[in-house]
């Protein structure tokens, strides 16, 4: 039995492995209507989500199973004071395989350790998401080909993004890569987060300038400035706009570029860009149904 906390779970012949296995579901979606049958997925989020849960949702009804669980924590007993150990014992009398969201960084680690069954960090704080990784990769392999020598810009909240902090850990092992970090001063990506930048000898500059280092960008991942990461208001309300997209911006991008956010939006993209075919952002959050649905077979150890 495994545990999906980290993306430093997966060894990159597994996450190739299960590109390879989304797209096939991609290409044969009848090929796994009904691998799943009889076999339940909870999805435990304590804290808002649309695209992830959803997706994990979907994946495993388009697998034949079914899906059990509650979409915020006052509607399960955390509000009466349940701990996470004894939410995940509990769960997992009733479920083949756990989803979970907690506002607290390390909490999925907490539940791998009292499961029975496989457990996916689905987001934890300003920590990890590992799924949502996942589904980063399937599209830039799908938008790119290839995840060597590409040169990926990131963008807004870096501090807090733990989308951002992920893809970094993911990215940083493949041949060539460089990273331009886009940020305000306050937004900056954590020391942590850049070790294997700097033991893995990956360039890297940073910058608060959006604009002077498009050109030379292969890939940009916006994020949003998350509202609900930080603990004074004004801060926020400072910092919110720092960052829009917008065409005019875009003018001197390259003609590939791709365009990627985990989503949701506020306005740090212009809708306006929505059309431009260089925008990868819904797209993404397709491909996080189908990267999800070959991650629950290979935990399942579910062949098609």
């Amino acid at each position: 039995m495994r545990h999906i906390i980290s993306i430093t779970d997966l060894s990159l012949q597994e996450i190739d492995e299960l590109i390879l296995t989304a797209q096939d579901i991609i290409r044969h979606p009848d090929k796994y209507r009904d691998v799943c049958r009889h076999k339940k997925l909870a999805t435990l989020f304590f804290e808002p989500s649309t695209r992830t849960r959803l997706s994990f949702e979907a994946a495993m009804y388009e697998l034949g199973g079914q899906v059990l669980g509650f979409s915020e924590a006052a509607s399960s007993s955390a509000a009466k004071g349940e701990s996470v150990a004894d939410t995940i014992r509990t769960v997992c009398c009733y479920a083949d395989i756990i989803a979970m969201r907690h506002p607290k960084e390390g909490a999925p680690t907490v539940a791998s350790v009292h499961a029975s069954v496989p457990v996916i960090n689905a987001g934890d704080g300003g920590h990890n998401h590992p799924t949502q990784t996942l589904t980063d990769l399937l599209t830039i392999k799908a938008e790119k080909g290839q995840f060597n020598g590409l040169t990926v810009g990131l963008c807004g909240d870096l501090k807090f993004g733990r989308t951002v902090h992920s893809l970094i850990t993911a990215m940083c092992r493949y041949p060539d890569v460089r990273f331009v970090l886009i940020s305000p001063e306050e937004l900056k990506v954590p020391s942590y987060v850049k070790i294997p930048l700097k033991e893995g000898n990956v360039p890297y500059t940073q910058t608060t300038d959006l604009v002077s280092v498009l050109p030379e960008l292969d890939i940009l991942y916006m994020t949003r400035v998350q509202r609900e990461r930080f603990f004074n208001e004004d801060d926020y309300v400072r910092l919110k706009d720092s960052y829009i997209l917008t065409p005019e911006k875009l003018s001197h991008a390259k003609a590939d570029l791709a365009i990627m956010h985990p989503l949701p939006r506020v306005n740090e993209i212009s809708t306006a860009i929505d059309v431009d075919p260089r925008a990868c952002y819904f797209k993404q959050a397709l491909n996080g149904k189908f990267i999800r649905m070959a991650l629950i077979l290979k935990l399942l150890e579910v062949a098609a």
